[in-house]
Order: C-alpha cells, then structure tokens, then sequence
C-alpha cells in the first residue's frame, strides 16, 4: 500500500521546498545566467530509472541544486533581458501553491463553482483596469477566460472565425470552403500553427506587408488583399492584428484595421500578448485605438504582469457565438447548473475539457500588488528601457532599429550582420546577461527586452558596460 504524505510531513517539507525557493531568489545575481554545460548534461547526471523506495524531500532539494539549477536559463535574473519577460512573483508563486493544494478541475461550473466565478470577475476586473470596451465585460454579452497562452487565444479566435465565415456549417462538415487568416508578416508564428490545426493550411495564412519605418500592418494592402480574395472565390475569416510584435513591438493600426474588417464582416482578433500589460498604466493605453472593432482579444499575464507561466487573458465580444463553436456537450457532463443556463461552463471556451484553478495566481497578484504596485511595475520597464536606448543613442558605433514604446529596444552596430552575431555571442557569453536578437528589414538586430522583476539601473547599466565592452572587438 502507497504511504502518502501526511498533512503535517507535507507542512514541514512545504517550509523546506518555500526556504529553497526563497534562496534561490536571494542568490539569482550571483548565478550566470545561461548555463554553460553542453547538451546531455542534465540527462547524464540522472539515474537510469526511478527509485524503488521513496526518497525524503532533503534528497530531492540536493538534486535541485546539484542537477537541475546549473542546467538552467534562469528566467527571473535581473540580467535576463531576452525574448520577452516571464515574469513571476511571490504572490504568484504562492496562488499557484494553493490551486495545487486543492487540486480543482475546474471544466463545468458544476465542478467547481467559485473556481468559475472567481476567473469570471477577475477578467472584469482586467478589463476595467485596462479600460477594454464595454461589450467584452461579462456583464452583457462577452466575457474573459483564462486561456495557457496566447497561442490557444489565437486558436480559438481562429476556430470561431471559421465558425462565423462558414455561417455554422464548419461544425457538421469541417472546413469545406477555402477561407483565409491574414496578419502581418511581423505577426506571430502562432497564427499559422492556428491555420494549420485549423485545417486551413499554411497557404490559407497571407502575410500583409507592414510599413517599412513603423513596421506595422498597412492597412491598405490588407484591403487589398481581402477584396483580391473575394474576387477569387476565397472567404476572408480571420485578421489578426497586434499590439506589441515580437520582433520590435510594433503597434498595428486598429482604426484603420477594424473599419476593413467590418466593411467585409471578418473576424478581428487582437493579439497583445506582450504589451497588453502595459495598458494598465492608462498613458501606455495608445496601442488600443480602434480596439471597440475587435472580436477578441487577448494578453499574457504572465509576460509583464507578474504572474508566473501559464495565464492568457481572453476575451470575446459575443460568446454566445464563441460557446456555439466549441462546445460538445456529452451525457455524462450534463447537469442541473448547465442545463438551466445561468451560468458559464468555461470547458466551451477553450480546446481541451479540463482546466485547473489558474484564476488563484492572478487574484493572488491583484491583490498583493495592488493597481498602484503593478502600474509602478510597468513604468520602471519602461523607464529602464529608455535608460538603456539613451545610451544607444549616444553612441555612434550603434543605432537603434525601431521605437521603443514599451520595455524593449531593437539595436546594432552600424554596418554588417557579421559583427553584430559576434557582439550578441561575446555578450551572452560572459554570463552576466542575456540578449536575443530578430531580423528587421533582413537586418541582423540585437533585442534587450527589460522585465525581470528584480531588474534595476545598476543592472541595464551593467548590460550597456558590457555591450560597449564586446563592441570594441566585435567591430574589427
């Protein structure tokens, strides 16, 4: 017979487990950043199998330390400035301890009613905090779920838009039609993996031009190539515009974008995985003109906000139409709360049936920081990357690529790719931070995205000593 942890093992292994993670917070600056250990490592410090007998909590602490954290890209370094942040926090890390805890499956309201009704006013609570229109509040006919990622927002925004394009028929016969998904060619990469899941294939996706110094979505070309589609029998389904793009944040035009969209009645969803974040400081609202067009919308918590991978924020204007789409509803799942249709049953919401409780973390967050605390958040971001983009400016050697209207600054050498993939390689080689790099106009483009919550002047410093530093030699 299994012995399982007993409640009171389970509070002093719990105090363990808390102090461990405390420490390795303590000790973040004092860690390189990347591991330096070649491929394999972490696998060839591993048994073969798994332990016959139960080992203590002391052991498995032991292992964190001595296998797996040297192994590690840690995240939350103050001198992590690459991709875009994922930030964590305490508040978060401790609401997600206690959705755990309870071990909620939270697919029907029936299942777990306050874990419904808790996401379903936290979502309000975002849209009014970052002032979203009126028709996404749960109040009239949308509402916000808690999606993994904005890559499962983009997908549900897909399945519903071929639902609407298809007049309802996608759910009997499948995708029988040839309909199109349109971004631009900044757009994220979720957008054809969405396509494609969806059965419209890679080719069903065109990539629209952007403006050659914004970057952003030409909106005429896209009516270009909407009514060109049209023409040719194909059904346009689906545009999706963002705010914020991966590579330099640019911001597409909505008001521009969304009269196209109702002119031909396409479905517009808003893709603000990374600066949605930044709308709760209401002077960072400027990327969400034209928003009162969208479908849907979405952000990542879990990105700038504070609360640990994975939290998406989602939300539709009409889901009744979202729910229509998705929802399967077989006998064993059929119960009093459902039938009476007073209340949400957020399984129809998204792809899979089960969801835990992932509203806690984010409610744990709110609550902790506060508006204020999370504005403060945000505005140093975006005050460090300033800091940093000055000094680029400064110099003569660099140049900066785009904008910077939110934590992330797009740089180079001036001149050739070459040097700029010896500046990043010196740079992240020292340990001390950590930069990416995009292509942006086919040009090699080094990325400092700043976001990690422990992250201060001394450290953007810092990382602008070292890339002047690594210039010197890069250069030659």
């Amino acid at each position: 017979m299994a012995r399982h942890m007993t409640p009171d093992e389970f509070r002093q292994a719990g105090y363990a487990v808390v102090d461990w993670i405390a420490d390795y917070w303590a000790t973040l600056d004092k860690r390189p950043v990347t591991s330096p250990d070649p491929p394999g490592t972490v696998a060839a410090r591993l048994p073969a199998g798994p332990p016959t007998h139960g080992e203590p909590v002391e052991a498995l602490l032991a292992d964190l330390d001595s296998v797996v954290t040297p192994g590690l890209t840690h995240w939350q370094h103050p001198g992590f400035f690459g991709y875009f942040p994922a930030n964590t926090s305490g508040p978060s890390v401790l609401g997600d301890m206690v959705s755990a805890g309870l071990g909620v499956q939270g697919m029907l309201w029936a299942t777990g009613p306050a874990c419904t009704e808790l996401e379903t006013v936290l979502l309000d609570w975002l849209a009014d905090l970052m002032d979203l229109p009126r028709r996404f509040r749960s109040s009239g006919p949308g509402g916000g779920v808690i999606q993994d990622s904005a890559s499962s927002a983009t997908l549900v925004a897909t399945l519903v838009a071929v639902h609407r394009a298809a007049r309802g028929r996608w759910r009997q016969v499948g995708v029988d039609r040839r309909y199109r998904v349109y971004t631009s060619t900044e757009g994220h990469s979720s957008v054809e993996k969405a396509a494609r899941i969806a059965g419209l294939g890679a080719e069903g996706v065109r990539l629209i031009e952007v403006d050659p110094e914004t970057r952003a979505m030409s909106a005429s070309a896209l009516r270009a190539a909407i009514e060109a589609d049209i023409a040719a029998g194909v059904i346009p389904a689906l545009v999706v515009a963002t705010v914020g793009t991966t590579s330099t944040t640019a911001v597409d035009p909505l008001p521009q974008i969304g009269p196209i969209c109702a002119e031909h009645g396409v479905f517009l969803h808003v893709d603000a995985a990374y600066a949605g974040s930044a709308a709760v400081c209401p002077e960072l609202r400027f990327g969400h003109d034209g928003l009162e067009y969208a479908d849907s919308y979405c952000f990542d918590p879990h990105k700038w906000l504070l609360t640990g991978f994975d939290c998406d924020a989602f939300w539709v204007a009409d889901a009744g139409e979202l729910v229509e789409a998705l929802t399967v509803l077989p006998e064993y799942l059929r119960n009093a709360a459902t039938e009476s249709g007073a209340v949400i049953d957020y399984r129809d919401w998204q792809v899979p049936l089960g969801r835990r409780f992932r509203a806690l973390k984010l409610w744990f967050v709110l609550r902790w920081y506060g508006v204020e605390g999370l504005r403060a958040h945000i505005r140093s971001g975006v005050a460090l990357a300033a800091r940093f983009a000055d000094r680029v400016r400064a110099d003569d050697r660099f140049e900066l690529v785009a904008g910077h209207p939110y934590a992330l600054v797009c740089f180079r050498l001036r001149g050739d790719d070459e040097p700029n993939e010896r500046l990043l390689a010196a740079v992240n080689a020292t340990g001390r931070v950590h930069l990416t790099h995009t292509r942006v106009a086919g040009q090699y483009t080094l990325r400092l995205a700043v976001g990690a919550p422990q992250t201060t002047e001394v450290h953007v410093d810092g990382a602008w000593e070292l890339v002047s530093q690594a210039a010197r030699t890069a250069a030659d």
